[in-house]
């Protein structure tokens, strides 16, 4: 489960904006909405929250922070080059921000232990690193690294909490590798946790990773999964009944690699192909439809789905940039829903994404106050992400409303920008 999300210095994002997960001590939805975590510093957590703002307001940067660490996680100790330098971009607009390090940093709870990682970075190299583990009330540093400017070196600091050769970690890491990554490649067992968080339980789905429809099309294949789609689908209020997989062989192309003659060649071959196709069930009669005549919002339901619940049944986080893109607001927040039923979230999933669809504002019982933040630019075009709460609204205030008006930030200011004439 994630705790919370810290960024300073990438892109729009100049100074430090904390996304927080943390619930607040409000009652409402607290059974649906939240998560009890166990900890006494976090006793819960939210299963959601959303990211309103302007079109280049920032708040798919907010996405893309989260996701830039998690690649550094993962790439730095084995994709990442000597000498190599990061693709990171600073706050540009002021010479300060623009020669300073980008800074990220995580809390999430893992097997009832938290844990607080985070590190800075320049292009040229990793500038600071730490990890911070609760295993009891009371922090333990497990590491910290620094960069001495003077001697031009890595300096560390180990805790007794770290096990294993730290020594041999040290050593092979490179300045534009981080600590952690290169200790899990050279077997670390204790930091391996940590890794593996953002490997396997962090999905973020953007424009620079696109939804892939194999993962609903699996489970349409078993009986189980293709029931569990169309209950959601028959909870959106579309009349779909069932889904058929009809798996063809179609012309297609395949390259071999002649290893004698060192040559590739294209050669023309049948591949496999598969085609759904969706049964309706109305009233007044029925009919077959190809996945082509069905809206492009029941498409992308449909693709989402399907990763939506493998993530609630093994409790994963799922960011998503633009959720509303092509679905229409009620299929939206039949969406949302899924994660706030305990039936089925039983896995402790949540959902973290942008969206610009203002009607969920007002949907009843669909969010907490606590659930709902506002990004927006200031005259320096720097973003800053607000919570809801700060601006303490009345408990059936029209939040749609007050958004739209620009009582809460986050919405563009038109009619200069446009031109436009009253």
């Amino acid at each position: 489960m994630l705790v919370e999300f810290r960024v300073k210095n990438f892109r729009s994002l100049r100074d430090e904006q904390v996304l927080s997960l943390v619930a607040s001590k409000d009652k409402t939805m607290h059974d649906t909405h939240t998560l009890s975590t166990g900890l006494k510093a976090a006793p819960y957590l939210l299963r959601s929250a959303v990211l309103y703002g302007a079109n280049a307001g920032g708040k798919s940067n907010m996405i893309k922070a989260l996701q830039y660490m998690r690649g550094v996680v993962l790439e730095s100790a084995t994709s990442i080059q000597p000498g190599q330098t990061f693709a990171v971009q600073p706050f540009k607009l002021d010479a300060h921000s623009a020669g300073q390090p980008t800074e990220l940093e995580v809390t999430f709870i893992l097997d009832g232990v938290r844990y607080q990682y985070g590190f800075s970075m320049t292009p040229q190299r990793i500038v600071s690193e730490h990890l911070l583990v609760y295993k009891a009330f009371k922090p333990q540093r497990w590491f910290e690294r620094r960069f001495d400017s003077e001697s031009g070196k890595d300096v560390y600091d180990f805790g007794p909490g770290l096990k294993g050769t730290k020594n041999l970690w040290e050593g092979a890491t490179r300045p534009n590798a981080l600590f952690l990554s290169m200790a899990v490649q050279l077997n670390s067992e204790s930091l391996r946790p940590v890794f593996d968080w953002f490997a396997n339980h962090l999905v973020i789905i953007n424009e620079q990773a696109r939804l892939n429809p194999q993962t609903s099309i699996h489970m349409i294949k078993q009986a189980e999964g293709r029931k569990q789609i169309c209950d959601v689908l028959a909870a959106a209020d579309i009349s779909i009944a069932d889904i058929e997989v009809v798996t063809r062989k179609v012309p297609g192309h395949a390259v071999h690699f002649d290893l004698v003659a060192g040559k590739t060649e294209v050669r023309s071959e049948e591949v496999e192909e598969d085609q759904l196709r969706f049964s309706h069930v109305t009233e007044q009669g029925q009919a077959v439809f190809e996945l082509t005549d069905e809206s492009s919002g029941t498409r992308n339901l449909l693709f989402l789905i399907g990763p939506a619940l493998n993530i609630l049944k093994k409790g994963l986080i799922l960011v998503i940039d633009e959720l509303d893109n092509s679905l229409h607001t009620l299929l939206l927040r039949e969406l949302v829903r899924l994660f706030h039923r305990p039936d089925i979230n039983t896995g402790g999933a949540q959902l973290i994404f942008t969206t610009h669809d203002t009607a969920l504002l007002d949907a009843p019982d669909l969010f907490r106050r606590d659930q709902i933040w506002f990004v927006e630019k200031d005259r320096d075009q720097a973003s800053a992400l607000v919570a809801l709460s700060e601006f303490s609204p009345r408990k059936n205030e029209a939040l749609e409303r007050g958004y739209l008006r620009g009582r809460y930030g986050g919405v563009p200011f038109l009619s200069h920008t446009l031109g436009l004439k009253h």
